[in-house]
């Protein structure tokens, strides 16, 4: 398979919100001979719509991908042979602007990347006859073009579409195109061609509505100062008085609408998350990063002819519900707006369930967060943003590759990752990038995703693959944080334990000199776990010493020996800590304890922004004290996860906020907080991956038996098989249930002060006993007196 060589444009305009420019539709028509096989190979900067002779093939949302086309150019390739027949063909495409132009993307300096520009495209065919002789290659200048009924288009504001321009039939077969103009050549771009090999963007599910009412909303909030434009719409002739459609749950995807409109009716949907404690909507959250109007919306304009059915491309919303404005009283109905939950293509991995509804329903709204910020990578929230910042992937990795199948996306975005590289070594803090990301929104707390989840993949996995195409973007990142640092032998060069409840999302109570040479320590530690396995002897060295630098200069300049703590004495410094191994086994029982009074000096609450949410709770249950954890997790008062529901939020917040600030929060979708999830399979359950770092299908089943609980179970499926466990309590003993594969290795470990005891119906002579080889079986396991 040969890469056409080069792209296509319909248009030297491309789309701004002071001036919109329609996406074009593109066709023309082949003559295949008679043929065994067909492929076509395409690739649209930024998304395409792909249709063979009148129907639509494109693999799901947003095809190819979302990629800085300096970096990476991304082509997809369908199997078209049972698509066309002998003779004429019509191919037929429609662009969307995406990464290429992206006016939504402006507060991270979009608006004037290099790569800006109008929409284009490359398509080649390979036909192999029946002889074997083989046709096609780059057909490119071969297309026509035309305006088509998109108006507009951008990944975060949304999709405008007049009904009234619709040509009938233009993607099929002996259309006349005589009024269609030629394309024109377009520089091509200067990325890496490549095929796209990631899970796609489908739609899951189909949500109707639990409920329509009118509201108001006000779409003009206090935005930005650079997105206050002059915008070609003022959709505030629509006025305030809508129609909410709610969803029931704060997720992604696109909406189908379904009316009977009348000639030139207009219709407006906004999509927002925020629902305040009187029931009303508000956008407020959300819609600073685009101008008044353009946040996360579509604008129909109807054709007026029967039903029509519309559903918005190269875009998507993050959104508990729609206001939509516009529509007479016999329009409204269960069926004129349909969500459809979407995100890129991941099956289960693991589950979790207990006896604690609270624990359970939080499980759940972190899974609604994952899936909703998973769209070919991990986004920071899918509605104001929809970037892939860095820092947020590096804390949810281990736990999105316990619970999803991500690893195929997340070897696809590390390429992009090891693209953005800077000369220097450094990392931006969001990819894709077209340059934003370096002076400020980085560090390693955030950059240490390169390295995570090589790590993690590995680790739970068994791939080193990521490892080794991402190994010479690890050396040079090491070499980068080496010169970093102070005289002291620590570095403070980035953000920091983000978000600390009740203080500003830059000014936690950690220094920033503890998390950045903890986090940078880790990394070094990590970095000589791979290069060791794959054989590259002098980089391993290289990580190993520094590794060694950065813990010895932590150690001395950070650490009371005295106390046994952290000096800036706060739950996050002390946690990670011990958790990335600061501290000697000989001195962490000590250091826990230190923990544990930090977290009574606070109420039993948390205290932790997302660097210490991340280990908090799995160095407590680590000491033993697995119930503080469940219990600082569960409560309802600020802060908790627990508050979460009181809050009335179907997804994992930002943030946690106290009451008083319920109606003006930031994202109420996000998955960095999401561990709590690796807390419930590892630390309740008792499912630890991996844990002397030896093999994927390893495991130490080490259930902790929290005396608020009766019951625990979870799954999840390793390399070699399915391993789930299962604990209940009856009275004073816990019967554990474990079924794991032939090929899995490793010990069931019970909590201190448990024991194994003689069970009659498989005769195991355990008594006495804390630790077994891992086996299935059903265990009695009592205290020990």
């Amino acid at each position: 398979m040969n890469f056409p060589t080069s792209f296509y444009k319909a248009t030297e305009e491309y789309n701004t919100y002071e001036k919109h420019v329609n996406a074009p539709y593109i066709r023309t028509e082949y003559d295949f001979p008679d043929f065994e096989k067909a492929y076509i190979t395409i690739s649209g900067l930024g998304f395409y719509d792909l249709f063979i002779n009148g129907e639509k093939i494109t693999k799901g949302l947003l095809a190819p991908y979302i990629s800085n086309p300096d970096d990476i150019v991304y082509f997809d390739r369908y199997d078209i042979s049972a698509l066309v027949k002998p003779g004429r063909n019509c191919i037929g495409i429609i662009l969307g602007n995406g990464m290429k132009n992206c006016p939504g993307g402006r507060v991270w300096d979009f608006d004037i990347a290099k790569f800006r520009g109008a929409p284009c495209f490359a398509v080649s065919l390979d036909v192999t006859d029946k002889d074997g002789n083989e046709t096609g290659g780059d057909i490119g200048d071969t297309f026509k073009c035309c305006p088509s009924p998109i108006i507009f288009d951008d990944i975060r504001s949304g999709c405008f579409f007049d009904a009234g321009l619709i040509i009938p039939d233009w993607n099929k077969v002996n259309f006349d195109d005589s009024g269609w103009a030629k394309v024109m050549k377009a520089e091509n771009p200067r990325g890496e061609f490549r095929l796209c090999d990631t899970d796609p963007i489908v739609i899951r599910e189909e949500i109707k509505p639990v409920s329509i009412k009118e509201t108001e909303l006000d779409i003009r909030v206090h935005n930005r100062e650079n997105m206050r434009l002059e915008t070609q719409f003022d959709f505030s002739e629509f006025g305030t008085k809508g129609t909410m459609f709610d969803f029931g749950i704060n997720t992604t995807g696109i909406c189908r609408l379904k009316i009977q409109g009348k000639p030139g009716q207009k219709i407006y949907i906004v999509f927002g998350e925020l629902i305040k404690q009187n029931g009303s909507p508000d956008i407020g959250n959300i819609a600073s990063f685009t101008p008044n109007g353009y946040c996360q919306a579509v604008y129909y304009i109807c054709k007026g002819e029967g039903t029509e059915i519309f559903e918005p491309s190269f875009c998507y919303f993050g959104c508990r519900y729609a206001v939509a404005f516009g529509l007479e009283s016999g329009q409204i109905n269960e069926d004129t707006l349909t969500l459809l939950a979407a995100n890129s293509d991941l099956r289960e991995r693991g589950s979790f369930s207990c006896s604690d509804e609270v624990m359970n329903t939080l499980g759940k709204m972190g899974r609604t967060s994952d899936l909703a910020n998973f769209w070919y990578f991990p986004t920071d929230c899918p509605h104001r943003e929809k970037n892939g910042w860095t820092g947020d992937a590096a804390v949810s990795a281990e736990h999105v590759l316990l619970t999803l199948t991500p690893e195929k996306s997340y070897r696809e975005w590390l390429r992009n990752i090891c693209k953005a590289q800077a000369d220097s070594g450094a990392l931006p803090g969001i990819v894709p990038t077209g340059g934003w990301g370096f002076q400020w929104g980085n560090g390693p707390a955030w950059d240490n995703v390169l390295t995570e989840l090589c790590w993690q993949i590995y680790r739970m996995r068994g791939d080193l693959e990521p490892a080794r195409e991402c190994a010479d973007s690890i050396l040079r990142y090491l070499n980068y944080i080496s010169k970093q640092r102070r005289p002291d032998g620590l570095i403070a060069i980035g953000l920091g334990d983000w978000l600390q409840p009740g203080k500003g999302a830059g000014d936690p109570v950690s220094p920033l000199y503890v998390t950045d040479s903890v986090i940078s320590m880790y990394i070094c530690k990590k970095s000589c776990d791979l290069f060791e396995a794959l054989g590259l002897e002098y980089q391993k060295d290289f990580a190993l010493s520094l590794y060694n630098s950065f813990r010895n200069a932590i150690r001395k300049n950070l650490i009371d020996f005295s106390t046994m703590t952290v000096r800036s004495r706060c739950q996050t410094s002390q946690a990670i800590c011990i958790y990335y191994g600061v501290f000697d086994d000989c001195e962490k029982k000590q250091a826990i304890d230190v923990l544990v009074k930090l977290v009574h000096e606070k109420d039993d609450h948390f205290d932790c922004g997302m660097i210490g949410v991340r280990t908090v709770f799995h160095v407590l249950s680590d000491g033993g004290y697995g119930s503080l954890a469940y219990k600082m997790i569960v409560r309802d008062d600020f802060p908790s996860y627990g508050m979460f529901l009181r809050w009335g939020l179907t997804s994992l917040s930002e943030s946690f906020l106290p009451e008083e600030d319920w109606d003006a929060p930031d994202s109420l979708n996000h998955h960095f907080m999401g561990d709590i999830t690796s807390w419930f399979i590892q630390k309740v359950a008792g499912i630890s991956v991996n844990p002397r770092f030896v093999s994927p299908d390893d495991f130490d089943i080490r259930p902790d038996f929290i005396e608020q609980l009766s019951f625990a179970k979870a799954h999840y499926d390793a390399p070699c098989g399915r391993i789930s466990t299962e604990w209940k309590r009856d009275g004073d003993t816990v019967t554990l249930v474990i079924d794991a594969p032939e090929k899995a290795t490793g010990y069931i470990v019970l909590p201190a002060g448990w024991v194994f005891r003689y069970d009659e119906n498989t005769h195991n002579r355990l008594d006495g006993s804390s630790v077994y080889e891992l086996k299935s079986g059903e265990f009695k396991c009592e205290k020990r007196i």
